[in-house]
């Protein structure tokens, strides 16, 4: 299926910092298509080719292949010589796969923080998480973000590098499922509520707690992300 683009041209995103250096046109093109595979205007095993982007991914042929090239080799994107490319199809088996090896890494991470003398991680996690209601941010992108900051949090506390690195791999890849936890408020609810309660056993050294507690949270979004991602995919089918 050939992908016809009708929106405008996506925009990339902002530095926060005037002492940023300007983005590549490479990563220019990197970061519009990944947003467009994200947000299912390439939808998960749709054809296109590179003319088909004309008009939305503003540069020129040479870094939009770079672009498309990275993508490919991040397995978000097939190539196939002659025909063009395509959008990888959602693999849930390669999810689960990633989701236990998350579970692993954060478990063992847990462990040591719990185990721990000097744990600065803590202060600043709870900061965010262990506070009144009224003093949440509901905003999906924020709690997006800051999802993901609390468990590389929890990673960093272990004072592995290696260890962080994979995770950080780990969550890039399950990025475009996961982000999607956040769009219902009550999932927004519990993210809280049971953040709150991993961070309260680590902070009680409850090792078997806080592990039981945070497999059981990551569990539940993996399975709620799965339902939304498919209600999404069968929504947008529906359009075409």
């Amino acid at each position: 299926m050939t992908i016809v683009m009708k929106s405008s041209p996506v925009p990339v995103e902002s530095e926060t910092s005037v002492e940023a250096a300007p983005l590549s046109l490479a990563e220019q093109a990197y970061r519009q298509v990944k947003a467009l595979i994200f947000d299912f205007s390439l939808m998960p095993g749709d054809r296109f080719s590179e003319s088909d982007l004309t008009g939305r991914v503003l540069v020129s042929r040479t870094p939009l292949r770079q672009a498309l090239q990275r993508l490919e080799r991040e397995g978000f994107l097939q190539v196939f010589p002659k025909l063009g490319w395509q959008v990888a199809p959602l693999d849930f088996d390669a999810f689960d796969e990633l989701y236990d090896l998350r579970v692993l890494l954060e478990c063992h991470a847990v462990a040591k923080l719990c185990e721990a003398e000097d744990r600065p991680q803590l202060a600043a996690l709870a900061a965010v998480w262990l506070q009144p209601d009224i003093e949440r941010t509901e905003d999906p992108t924020a709690v997006r973000d800051l999802d993901e900051g609390f468990h590389r949090g929890l990673v960093e506390g272990s004072a592995n590098r290696a260890m962080l690195r994979v995770h950080g791999e780990i969550t890039d890849r399950i990025r475009i499922i996961r982000r999607l936890d956040f769009t219902k408020p009550a999932r927004v609810e519990a993210t809280y509520d049971e953040h709150a309660r991993i961070l309260r056993a680590i902070t009680r050294r409850r090792s078997d707690e806080a592990q039981r507690l945070l497999r059981a949270h990551i569990e539940q979004s993996k399975l709620e992300v799965r339902h939304i991602t498919l209600d999404m995919l069968y929504k947008a089918r529906q359009k075409d």
